[in-house]
């Protein structure tokens, strides 16, 4: 049994990673439709809002320009930005102001 172990979590990090990747991308479309569409918060701009659902869909698809992101910080803030709770605590959230 002890030699199924590493297999079975094996079988799961690319699992992990495929959610972890659609919870990004998901994110991404709730910034540019909460923000850049409806244009629903003020104090963050359409083209602020822009560039940080750019940087979801880049960390989503492996582009090395986000290679120094949080990768934990991003999943955290992505989860704030979907539940709708406080994403500007977050320290990926663009600064106004």
């Amino acid at each position: 049994m002890g030699s199924q172990e590493p297999n079975a979590r094996a079988d799961r990090a690319p699992a992990a990673h495929d959610s972890y990747c659609a919870l990004l991308l998901q994110a991404a479309g709730v910034v540019r439709l909460r923000y850049v569409q409806c244009g629903r918060d003020t104090g963050l701009s359409p083209a602020a809002a822009a560039e940080l659902a750019n940087v979801f869909d880049g960390l989503a698809n492996g582009h090395p320009d986000f290679d120094q992101i949080d990768p934990k910080e991003a999943i955290a803030l992505a989860h704030r930005l979907i539940d709708d709770d406080q994403p500007e605590l977050s320290g990926m959230w663009p600064r106004t102001g």
